[in-house]
């Protein structure tokens, strides 16, 4: 890790800090409930228009399209080309299944 100093005292490194945004993320193929980073300060979206190929989820639980869990990972690179559609979690106003 590189820090650098500028005439102020201001620094500047070469880590971005991020926040975790709880998501819900609809493939072609799954429903994906996880945790996606952005940068801070950021919206969901924001990081959803970057243009890097895939999208790091983290805590995630993929269930097949009758609701039946999947698999669940500690990290997930999604292909953002399959990505339906993505939300965040504390936007969901009622789930189908409670």
């Amino acid at each position: 890790m590189t820090i650098e100093y500028n005439e102020k005292g201001k620094y500047f490194t070469n880590i971005i800090s991020k926040e975790t945004v709880p998501a819900k993320i609809q493939t072609l193929t799954h429903l994906v409930d996880g945790e996606v980073h952005v940068r801070q300060g950021q919206r969901l979206k924001d990081e959803m228009d970057l243009a890097e190929p895939f999208l790091a989820v983290t805590n995630a639980t993929l269930y097949t399209n009758d609701g039946h869990i999947f698999l669940r990972t500690n990290f997930i690179a999604i292909k953002r080309e399959q990505i339906i559609w993505v939300t965040p979690s504390d936007d969901v106003l009622k789930e189908e299944n409670s």
